[in-house]
């Protein structure tokens, strides 16, 4: 093989690696995550049947607002305003932290952390909503299928 096919060759891989690079980052920044439940779960302003759903930070420089839209992306859910909030350790999957409530009403999700992230998203509910949550619960066995 001669020494100007391994040259472009090496400038063709460089190139595609160069076109690919941006959208396989595409997920990280909008933190993309497909999310399941099993039963109705409530967020601000709305509370989502059981499905699955799309969770999405909107497209811009303002990362605290987060879409959420169902699974062929049809339809948009809502969108909330959130702040950010910390974790003491990362993981390699999707954090959902729900608020304790009756059994009477349906799971509330408090915080959205992205695989990998020590900062999340913390959903803002209206003061007398927020005095029903009795405290901050790590709960998987509601999340049937977490996908980023």
């Amino acid at each position: 093989m001669s020494v100007r096919k391994i040259i472009s060759i090496f400038f063709g891989l460089v190139l595609a690696c160069g076109v690919l690079l941006p959208a396989a980052r595409a997920d990280e920044w909008s933190q993309r995550t497909e999310v399941s439940f099993n039963q109705p779960i409530a967020l601000p302003h709305v509370t989502l049947p059981a499905g699955t759903y799309w969770f999405v930070l909107a497209s811009g420089s303002n990362r605290n607002v987060v879409e959420i839209y169902n699974q062929d992306w049809s339809k948009l859910f809502t969108t909330s305003i959130t702040v950010p909030t910390e974790r003491a350790q990362s993981t390699n999957r999707t954090e959902i932290v729900f608020a304790e409530r009756p059994s009477s009403q349906p799971e509330a999700i408090l915080k959205w952390y992205y695989p990998g992230r020590l900062t999340g998203h913390e959903f803002l509910y209206r003061a007398r909503r927020e005095s029903a949550f009795t405290r901050d619960v790590k709960q998987d066995a509601v999340a049937l299928k977490i996908r980023s």
